[in-house]
């Protein structure tokens, strides 16, 4: 069982950064596949970005892409988001992800299926 928590949600303003970290232990902390995602009001839930259980390859959602930025800290079992120029339809709440399933060290999952363990989710809101 993988436990994650994350932190960082906020009220921010328009063109504003924000910094998510999730905390993940219960597992071999470098095994595991990271990605974040995020949920609307109404809508399904999507997907942000994700890390390699390696750290060397990333993937990224159309929306996040030149605005955000994933990267993990094996030595502290940490995965972070940073996003910047943040706008009014990145309110959400975001959605730190694991996956203990065997899998390449380059593989970044998106889809929410492609992973196995779930955080309790922290909101953000962009005010415009």
């Amino acid at each position: 069982q993988v436990q994650r928590v994350e932190f960082g949600g906020e009220l921010v303003q328009a063109g504003g950064s924000l910094r998510l970290s999730c905390a993940a232990s219960g597992h071999t902390f470098e095994r595991l596949a990271m990605g974040w995602f995020r949920q609307a009001p109404g809508k399904e839930r999507e997907f942000v970005a994700a890390i390699s259980r390696s750290g060397l390859f990333t993937s990224y959602a159309d929306s996040a892409k030149g605005r955000g930025t994933i990267s993990r800290d094996n030595a502290k079992n940490t995965v972070i988001l940073q996003m910047n120029s943040l706008k009014p339809e990145d309110t959400a709440v975001y959605y730190c992800a694991a996956r203990a399933r065997v899998a390449a060290s380059y593989y970044t999952p998106t889809g929410p299926d492609d992973y196995d363990y779930w955080g309790q989710g922290t909101q953000v809101t962009v005010s415009s």
